[in-house]
Formats: C-alpha cells, sequence, structure tokens
C-alpha cells in the first residue's frame, strides 16, 4: 500500500484515513460527480462535474471553452473531491452529531488526453460511470463534436480516502438521557423515467441506472 503524501495524509481523526488504492478506487467507483478545486486568477474557485475513472486516471470534460478545463490543462495544481453520504449520525448531544461517509481526495495536475482513441475511451468510461451501458445506446460524437470537446486525465497518484461508518459516539454520562440516538440511512435514488416528448416510436424502454 502506497505511503500517503504530506498533502493526502489524514491529520483529523487519523484512524478514519484509507489509502489502499482498491478501496480508493471503490468510492470513486459508486459515484459519477466529484468537486474540482483550483485557482483562477488568484481566486479559489470549486465547480461541481462528472467524471469518470479507469485504472489509475480520474477523466473530467467539457465545452473545450470551459474556463475549468482550460485553466488545468495548463498544468496548474488541482484538488478533486468525491464525497457519498451514507447516513446522518445523531448523538444525544448536538456537539456529538456526525455523518456516515466515504470520501476521496485527489492531488495533482491534470493534462488534455490528445490521442483520438484515448479520447473516445475516456468519454466511453465517463458516459458508462454516470449511466451505465449508456455508451453502447446512444450515438457517438461526431468529429465536429469531439473538436469542441476537452478531455483531462487526472492522476490517482496522490490520493487518500477518509471514511466514518458505526453509531455516535457521545459522552459517557449522555447514555442516559432520555434522546433518540442512532444513524438514519441514506443513499442515492432516482425517480420514474420521464420520456423526452420527441421520443421516436422505434426507442427501446427508459435504461436501468444507479439504484
Amino acid at each position: 500500500m502506497p505511503a500517503p503524501s504530506q498533502r493526502t495524509q489524514v491529520r483529523r481523526l487519523p484512524e478514519r484515513g484509507a489509502y489502499d488504492p482498491a478501496v480508493i478506487h471503490a468510492i470513486l467507483d459508486a459515484a459519477f460527480l466529484c468537486h474540482v478545486g483550483f485557482v483562477h486568477d488568484g481566486a479559489p474557485v470549486v465547480i461541481p462535474t462528472g467524471y469518470g475513472r479507469r485504472g489509475d486516471n480520474l477523466y473530467l470534460h467539457g465545452s473545450s471553452a470551459s474556463r475549468m478545463l482550460r485553466t488545468l490543462r495548463t498544468g496548474v495544481d488541482v484538488c478533486c473531491t468525491v464525497t457519498l453520504l451514507d447516513g446522518l449520525v445523531l448523538a444525544r448531544s448536538v456537539f456529538h452529531h456526525s455523518m456516515n461517509y466515504r470520501s476521496v481526495v485527489v492531488f495533482g495536475r491534470a493534462t488534455a488526453v490528445e490521442d483520438p482513441a484515448e479520447k473516445l475511451a475516456a468519454l466511453a468510461v465517463i458516459s458508462n460511470q454516470i449511466a451505465p451501458g449508456r455508451w453502447d445506446a446512444a450515438r457517438h460524437p461526431n468529429p465536429q463534436e469531439l473538436k469542441a470537446t476537452l478531455v483531462l486525465k487526472l492522476p490517482l497518484a496522490e490520493a487518500s480516502a477518509k471514511i466514518r461508518t458505526g453509531p455516535p459516539k457521545d459522552e459517557a454520562e449522555d447514555y442516559a438521557l432520555p434522546v433518540w440516538a442512532g444513524v438514519i440511512p441514506a443513499r442515492l435514488a432516482f425517480g420514474e423515467p420521464e420520456p423526452d416528448a420527441r421520443l421516436a416510436p422505434a426507442a427501446p424502454p427508459a435504461p436501468r441506472v444507479r439504484t
């Protein structure tokens, strides 16, 4: 297991830190939305965006005119975070309320994907991470659309996870208080599909996405 760097070392509650790539990959694969932090014109900026993981890289994509992507491709330092909320942890005291979560923080510098084959493969990874199987079900980008799309690759060489599980941890004297305490589980859920008004008659049923 790789040793954490100065930036990825979990210092606050270090027992919650995890550096095993398998653990980090599993958290990244369970999500599809990240927040990308960087400095632009001397000011901090954080942008939410979709992503995909393949191997030891995260792929980001968007318009070639995107301020975020154009800034990142210059090689500036970037911090990318992913968080999965697993539950609200309600303690007997307000001080000890918490959340159960799985999170990943990635530091590094992104590079533009120029190779056409890798670019298409990266777009497939992103599409399928957001909606499994979508790449094969929909029309692929044409040359003009590919030219208008910028894909960046962010290595996972400097990444760590932080995880909290379990019940609340109260002060010993508070366990006798007549206050409900425990965990309220949380998960991401999707509703019933809403077909587009111009759906072709021969279109198949809506795909099944994450549950």
